[in-house]
């Protein structure tokens, strides 16, 4: 896979590569793979990845050994995160990695499937007119996916972890992008989200 498909983009990157211990403590039922109560039926991971793919050049981050996982996405270019278990910081760096002459991230969670393609898309226009990081806004309360521009690429390089990019979003000044979109705040953590979960 070459670098240069990405050249000067912004990318959406989706971050696959956690266990979903919440979901299923023993790690067996990957909430990733649950179908979601929608009309199409696709699974929780394939409905993330298309609403990111609708809007961006995409590049899914996953962990090693996840058959099941790939044969949903396998239409879509995806890496591996050897370390994946050090945290989501890890996937997240590996992804930028992979992607590295983007002009900036759209760091999207596979977990959260109802994010409208519209709102990724406001993000990625924020940091076209030169928000270096924008984060949406629903009812008061910021949510995912965020966006970052090239400027913080060795500061996302660079995270350690379990708290993903939130210490970036703490020390710097964020563009907050007001949408109406519920899906911003709605992941899958319990069998009972996916059954209460809107379209």
């Amino acid at each position: 896979m070459s670098h240069s498909r990405y050249s000067g983009q912004i990318v959406g990157l989706l971050l696959a590569a956690g266990r979903g211990r919440r979901f299923d403590p023993t790690g067996i039922r990957s909430k990733l793979l649950q179908k979601l109560p929608t009309a199409d039926g696709r699974t929780v991971l394939a409905s993330a990845a298309a609403r990111l793919a609708a809007a961006l050049p995409l590049c899914i981050v996953l962990r090693p050994d996840v058959p099941e996982q790939i044969a949903q996405i396998a239409e879509y270019p995806w890496v591996q995160c050897a370390n994946a278990d050090d945290g989501m910081a890890a996937s997240l760096a590996c992804g930028v990695q992979r992607t590295a002459d983007a002009a900036g991230w759209i760091i999207a969670l596979a977990d959260m499937p109802y994010v409208e393609t519209a709102t990724i898309q406001a993000l990625a226009a924020a940091l076209r007119r030169g928000a270096d990081i924008a984060a949406p806004v629903f009812e008061g309360r910021r949510g995912n996916p965020v966006g970052f521009s090239r400027l913080h690429l060795p500061r996302l390089l660079a995270l350690r972890g379990d708290q993903g990019a939130r210490s970036l979003l703490q020390s710097f000044p964020v563009v907050e992008v007001a949408l109406d979109d519920p899906g911003i705040h709605q992941d899958i953590d319990t069998v009972a989200d996916i059954r209460q979960s809107s379209s």
